[in-house]
């Protein structure tokens, strides 16, 4: 597959930026461009109680017909998009040809084929450190709300959440231990940001909550996976479930009780 320039029309998401992109490359679904996006960022090195925050809230988004924008980076990025599955968008610091971070490269080849991605370069670029926070401005301008699901003060996420107010864009973020995530819990003491404190009412805000939300880590597990597997995008999750007698660890697989 082979990337494409994104028509004049779209780049029109863009146009309130300092350094709007002069062209975007795009594999994938154009349509989830004019469905209502919301962007999920935060940091590589999340804690399970984000990463578990992180795909309810997604799930929930996707369900009620609402796009996630991210990066596509480790942590908070990639997993928001798995959980939005195929009502995700991601933006590159990289040509699409050269899959970044490698570790990602399952998740983010299916959103070529069934979501959405961009990069502002060619097909085999390969980013400078520089290129990531370029990066995130297309992500916050391509969005209406931004969550920060989880980040440090001097963290990449914290510069793209300040361009978010700088744009005026609704800037959210969870609620957390203290010392856990200092940077969104500093915006929560400046009310730069709001909380997040029910996923339904936050989405409320965006589209009619679908109530038939689906389990989407039931749905993984149906697919036939190993624990690894699970482990590596669930977490504790999968010894909460197998507790719950909703799953059983057969050898090194998983099966669906209920």
């Amino acid at each position: 597959m082979e990337s494409k320039i994104l028509s004049d029309d779209f780049l029109d998401f863009f146009k309130d930026l300092k350094k709007p992109p002069k062209k975007l490359y795009y594999r994938g679904n154009l349509e989830l461009l004019r469905k209502r996006k919301i962007a999920i960022i935060g940091s590589r090195k999340m804690s399970i109680y984000t990463k578990n925050c992180v795909f309810s809230l997604a799930s929930m988004l996707k369900n009620s017909g609402i796009c996630v924008v991210s990066g596509g980076a480790l942590g908070v990025d990639i997993n928001a998009s798995i959980a939005a599955m195929p009502y995700t968008i991601g933006i590159f610091a990289n040509g699409l040809n050269q899959i970044y971070p490698k570790s990602n490269e399952k998740i983010i080849k299916q959103m070529y084929q069934e979501a959405l991605a961009l990069s502002e370069y060619e097909e085999d670029y390969i980013p400078k450190k520089y290129d990531f926070l370029l990066r995130n401005r297309l992500i916050i301008a391509l969005s209406e709300a931004v969550v920060v699901a989880q980040a440090d003060i001097n963290s990449g996420s914290m510069q793209s959440a300040k361009l978010a107010l700088e744009l005026k864009k609704p800037l959210y973020v969870l609620p957390h231990r203290i010392n856990e995530s200092s940077g969104t819990n500093l915006f929560l003491k400046e009310k730069k940001a709001e909380l997040i404190y029910d996923f339904k009412e936050f989405v409320g805000q965006f589209a009619k909550v679908c109530e038939d939300v689906q389990d989407e880590f039931l749905d993984f597990c149906k697919k036939g996976v190993s624990v690894d597997e699970a482990l590596a995008i669930y977490g504790e999750k999968v010894y909460e479930y197998e507790l719950e007698g909703k799953i059983s660890v057969e050898g090194l697989l998983i099966r669906v009780l209920k």
